[in-house]
């Protein structure tokens, strides 16, 4: 978000108005849905609601990671639909990252979108086993980046690619709205209550739609029987300043791969397009109570504990200063991935719970939620979700 290119706050909602679908949430499951909408039929008016700005949340802050992965991992996955279902599940997912990178190249979209996959790292001896089959070698692995911490990992070369969130964000809301779409931000949505249309009520008018879509994420849904299938987990991030050339050549990294390590307590790392490193994940902080305050977006004891880790895999880049330090609510569920259905006789979808994958999975949770209000029989809808 600390960019110049940064587009300005859009007006907010002033007075009712009517539509045929409102979109509630300005993050990627809002924008993909509203954009997916006007793509399928022209003709439907469309308005997304934002209550702060687009982007601002879970949206602007995590990784860049977008994974074809469906269900955070195949064994995961396969424990919640079965050994049948799986090979439908992972084509489903992998199609996804394709359309999304399709999405990317015909719109124009500059978000540093690379393909360039992910490596698993084992850092403890017992993590090696737990990798699975084709593992590289310590050797192997440092030759793509060089970490004295590295024992072994497994490259993901087609399932995930690195991109700027902020940045996709930002280019699918000028997409959404040169198709039509009409969006307004800092507009939260106080109530939802069915009648002839949905009524969504705002500090600054009501929004009368034939069908909703929810992408709420972390924060308190809307709709009531949700409000215990989520909690919120904070996640927390370091950017380093820009490598030098010689920097860079002391780690090697010169095929951009995303790292993520292979402990249940991980790391997750990339390279920026300007060449800092981003360095988040370790720490997993649940607040009693289920809150989200803006202090929590900040917490020194994180902070410092994943610069002692930067400094313990890197000793190379001793003295390389952080320049940026936030933190977010992640919107956790029992199963960790997102769970799709509808409310109010089909009117109304919803879909929660991504768990850390939405940057990949909400655009196939978009298209579900629309395929669910549309009541299409479609690949998706047939599935096991």
């Amino acid at each position: 978000m600390d960019t110049p290119d940064r587009p300005a706050p859009r007006p907010a909602l002033t007075g009712d108005v009517t539509c045929d679908l409102a979109v509630v949430g300005g993050g990627f499951s809002g924008l993909w849905t509203a954009l997916l909408a006007k793509e399928a039929d022209p003709s439907r008016d469309v308005v997304l609601l934002e209550g702060d700005r687009l982007a601002w949340a879970a949206t602007g802050r995590n990784g860049g990671f977008c994974a074809a992965d469906l269900t955070h991992g195949y064994d995961n996955g396969l424990s919640r639909f079965g050994e049948a279902a799986m090979p439908g599940i992972q084509a489903l997912g992998m199609a996804n990252l394709d359309a999304i990178e399709a999405t990317v190249r015909n719109l124009g979209i500059d978000c540093d979108f690379e393909r360039t996959g992910e490596i698993d790292v084992a850092t403890q001896s017992h993590q090696l086993a737990e990798l699975g089959d084709d593992v590289m070698t310590a050797q192997e692995v440092r030759a793509e980046l060089d970490s004295p911490t590295f024992l072994g990992g497994v490259w993901d070369k087609t399932g995930v690619a690195m991109l700027n969130p902020a940045k996709l964000a930002w280019g699918l809301a000028d997409a959404a709205e040169a198709l039509g779409v009409r969006i307004v931000e800092n507009t939260p949505v106080r109530s939802l209550s069915a009648g002839s249309r949905i009524a969504l009520g705002t500090d600054h008018g009501t929004v009368h739609a034939d069908r909703v879509a929810l992408g709420t994420n972390v924060f308190q849904p809307l709709l009531r029987r949700l409000r215990l299938y989520t909690v919120p987990v904070y996640d927390y991030v370091l950017m380093t300043e820009p490598l030098s050339d010689a920097q860079l050549d002391s780690i090697g990294w010169r095929n951009r791969q995303g790292f993520g390590d292979a402990g249940n307590q991980f790391h997750y790392y990339r390279l920026s397009a300007d060449n800092r490193i981003l360095w988040g994940g370790y720490d997993a902080i649940y607040h009693f109570g289920r809150k989200i305050k803006p202090e929590y977006d900040d917490r020194p004891a994180t902070f410092e504990t994943l610069a002692a880790h930067f400094v313990e895999t890197f000793p190379q880049l001793a003295g390389l200063r952080f320049s940026h330090r936030w933190g977010g609510a992640i919107d956790t569920c029992t199963r960790f991935f997102a769970f799709i259905d509808t409310a109010m006789d089909g009117r109304v979808a919803y879909a929660m719970g991504y768990t850390g994958l939405g940057v990949g999975a909400t655009r196939f949770g978009a298209q579900a939620m629309l395929d669910l209000l549309d009541g299409k029989d479609t690949e998706i809808t047939r599935s096991p979700w």
